[in-house]
């Protein structure tokens, strides 16, 4: 059962707020429901560790998911770094790394005997990585990122993320026979991330275009599927090994675990469900729960019917909007005050008749996002039967800041 307020406040008597928990009984469901979901469809689980930030609850999702879950998804070749320092290994960098001292890093971790893999989507990328292999002795085992957006009318219509250039069977062999002619590198696999899949709310109350989101969801399904598979016959009929073909998010899980073409599948907010994930159709993200929250201490009482609290401008990236801001939990029926929203060091509360808050009271909210939060925070309160039963370092609470 979710913790109640009144657990929360009890567990978080003694503690200074602001304060970041995690409720430990939901998280490990939610990591049960992963399991559930994926079962013995075929493919492994990869861990998205930017959607955690935590390396003591990354490791205990690991642990929880048993002979499932391998590997972990990085977002730069840094924080791979810190997570092999941590014991961690099976190390994929997703998003494709540039700069000459982030390939020499790359390539210094395999030669330190690191399983790691690098994504590429260019020549350039390649070029780089093979030189910094070549300089350590070394072969960096390199991902290809394949676009999978889904593209109407042409290219005029482009529904999904502006990431790989790398669109067509014919442009991934192309770019395999760039790198399998290459010196410092070796293809591993491929990548494909369907966002207009995974992460497009398609449930959303009172919006006029979830119909339209629900229509673009399913027919990219299709889409994606027979692409990758194309791209995985292509390559393989040319004789390139694929040991890694990795797909999927938190709100495709339910579709990408089924896609033959797949041997493995990520998913990482999956295990905090931050309000973002909250409108989805898929019945995996319904029983999906929130199990990550920030509490905020109430320091002002401006009016009848109003609270303010200290901190809590925490607003996740991507698009600009009200969905983006921290969503007010607990107790029920707050909300934000549309001319201010969460704000730099104060965030003022509508506050309803039977919610009885005072100055102290703790106010609970959920990020938007997954493991962003975590950047604002040096350590996580862990909490299981309505106790704090341990604290871990986020990488901020480790000394870490990536960019």
């Amino acid at each position: 059962m979710p913790l109640t307020y009144d657990a929360i406040v009890g567990a978080l008597s003694s503690e200074a707020l602001p304060a970041l928990y995690v409720d430990l009984d939901a998280f490990d469901r939610n990591v049960a429901r992963v399991v559930s979901v994926v079962g013995d469809a075929g493919p492994t689980v990869r861990i998205a560790t930017k959607s955690v930030r935590v390396p003591a609850l990354i490791r205990r999702a690991m642990e929880k998911g048993g002979s499932l879950f391998r590997g972990l998804m990085c977002f730069c070749v840094e924080e791979a770094e810190l997570l092999s320092r941590e014991g961690f290994d099976d190390l994929f960098v997703a998003y494709p790394p540039f700069q000459a001292a982030e390939a020499t890093r790359a390539a210094e971790l395999v030669a330190r005997g690191v399983d790691l893999k690098i994504a590429v989507d260019a020549l350039e990328g390649l070029e780089r990585l093979s030189r910094a292999g070549q300089q350590k002795g070394v072969k960096v085992p390199v991902v290809l990122c394949i676009d999978m957006s889904l593209r109407l009318v042409g290219d005029l219509v482009h529904l999904g993320v502006r990431r790989s250039p790398v669109a067509t069977p014919e442009d991934a062999l192309a770019l395999s026979r760039l790198a399998a002619a290459m010196p410092g590198v070796e293809l591993a696999g491929l990548m494909g991330y369907e966002a207009q899949v995974a992460g497009l709310a398609d449930d959303r109350p009172g919006d006029p275009e979830r119909w339209a989101k629900r229509a673009v969801r399913r027919a990219s399904i299709h889409v994606v599927r027979e692409r990758r598979a194309q791209v995985v016959e292509t390559l393989r009929a040319a004789g390139h090994d694929l040991g890694l073909v990795n797909g999927g998010g938190t709100g495709s899980l339910d579709s990408t675990s089924r896609d033959p073409s797949v041997t493995e599948v990520s998913c990482g907010s999956a295990f905090f469900k931050p309000h973002a994930f909250d409108h989805f159709t898929n019945a995996h993200m319904s029983e999906l729960e929130p199990s990550c929250f920030f509490a905020l201490e109430v320091t002002r009482v401006p009016g009848p019917g109003l609270a303010t609290c200290l901190g809590g401008g925490y607003v996740a990236s991507g698009p600009v909007g009200t969905f983006a801001a921290p969503l007010p939990h607990l107790p029920e029926g707050l909300s934000l005050l549309p001319t201010e929203m969460a704000g730099e060091v104060q965030t003022p509360l509508r506050v309803p008749k039977s919610a009885k808050l005072r100055h102290g009271s703790p106010v609970v909210f959920r990020h938007a996002k997954g493991g962003e939060v975590c950047e604002r925070f040096r350590e996580v309160l862990l909490i299981a039967g309505g106790k704090i039963v341990g604290r871990a370092p986020t990488y901020r609470g480790l000394g870490a800041c990536f960019f």
